[in-house]
């Protein structure tokens, strides 16, 4: 078996179209291309994301992201969803709606946002007081997957291309952000999450004797682009993170 993990879209269309051309060029089907969710939020296109992602009906699962356009009023949302909701429409709305929590695909594989219990947390993350973001220890992250079964485990949210062997052989993998390379959050406590670069990333996931191999894709494509739509549409942070990769005071 082999296809490419993709997650955390946030909008941008452009990164989307770069990574799909590159999953094509790598020999892999758009049937064997599967979503870990945060697809649109941002201020980007999402109402293009939608109408590409709709047209693939990839697997898909649902990110808190995603989960905020459906759930939070209109008025009160955070600016990533008020930007993306904008654009879309009721047709893209009951797409989010439908999107599962989790999956498990072709039996080996299960694929979630973030974590088997919780949207909004790091799995292979922790988040210092200091800000600092570091490998979470890997008792933290077994304690997590307690009751998930697959030899491949899939997760996306903090947008850090990772894997994570279990001590029991599990494979925990997160393909990194297709389109939101750095941004901030103050949960638990204030902090960055920087790729220090502009590129989409995502992975591609393949079963050879028994076991899995992951090899980490990163793309160009004209980030420039979105960097100046983001700073058209008012939000500086996202600008800097699309034109480097870094936040802007770095």
């Amino acid at each position: 078996m082999r296809f490419a993990a993709i997650a955390d879209i946030h909008g941008n269309c452009a990164a989307l179209e770069a990574v799909l051309t590159d999953i094509g060029q790598q020999g892999i089907p758009t049937n064997a291309i599967v979503n870990l969710g945060d697809c649109l939020s941002g201020p980007l296109e999402a109402g293009r994301t939608a109408e590409l992602l709709l047209s693939l009906d990839l697997p898909t699962v649902r990110g808190n992201h995603d989960r905020y356009l459906v759930e939070h009023a209109e008025g009160a949302m955070h600016s990533w969803e008020a930007d993306a909701f904008r654009q879309l429409t009721p047709e893209h709305l009951d797409w989010l709606k439908t999107l599962p929590f989790s999956l498990v695909w072709h039996a080996d594989v299960y694929l979630c946002h973030a974590t088997p219990k919780d949207d909004q947390t790091y799995w292979l993350e922790v988040v210092k007081p200091d800000g600092s973001v570091c490998l979470k220890p890997r008792a933290e992250i077994e304690a997590l997957a307690e009751g998930v079964s697959q030899p491949l485990i899939l997760c996306g949210h903090s947008h850090l291309p990772r894997a994570v062997r279990l001590s029991d052989g599990r494979l925990i993998v997160n393909p990194g952000s297709v389109g939101c390379p750095a941004y901030d959050d103050d949960t638990p406590y204030y902090h960055r999450v920087e790729a220090g670069t502009p590129l989409a990333s995502y992975a591609i996931c393949e079963k050879k004797d028994g076991d899995w191999a992951v090899t980490f894709r990163l793309v160009p494509y004209d980030h420039m682009s979105q960097s100046r739509l983001a700073g058209e549409n008012g939000r500086p942070s996202w600008e800097a993170g699309l034109a480097t990769g870094w936040l802007a005071d770095q």
